[in-house]
């Protein structure tokens, strides 16, 4: 299952298409969805997350909690819309598609994939571009 909660104005067009999209591609993965929680949020929200639980005194676009066990899915996905405004501007790319790339990076990391080298960074961007070409 894959809940959307909302602590801001924005509201995800598409709930279903992108339940679907993001259900899909964890089978491909060779994973089992259990339960996804999306939050959507501002960078106030977020930030608070960010120094609270992570120490990380800093702005981010996403952050995940990741409750899974083997290949169970499983968490909390927190996504600050005001981040993935100002990042579709730097990386000129449209919202839309700075969103969804923000959407399956969480759940990219839930099946195993990290990006903090540059070798795991390449991999876990040629899956986000692989299933960002799937809702296309």
């Amino acid at each position: 299952m894959i809940n959307f909660n909302y602590e801001t104005e924005f509201k995800l067009d598409s709930e279903d298409y992108i339940s679907k999209w993001i259900t899909d591609a964890i089978i491909s993965e060779k994973h089992k969805l259990e339960e996804i929680n999306y939050v959507f949020c501002d960078d106030e929200y977020l930030h608070k997350l960010n120094v609270e639980f992570l120490k990380h005194d800093t702005l981010t676009d996403i952050i995940s909690f990741d409750y899974s066990v083997g290949k169970i899915i499983q968490g909390d996905i927190f996504i600050s819309v005001e981040r993935v405004v100002e990042n579709a501007k730097e990386f000129k790319a449209s919202f839309d598609e700075e969103l969804q790339r923000v959407i399956i990076h969480g759940i990219l990391h839930y099946c195993g994939y990290k990006d903090k080298t540059d070798d795991d960074a390449k991999v876990m961007r040629e899956k986000e571009n692989h299933y960002l070409s799937q809702l296309a």
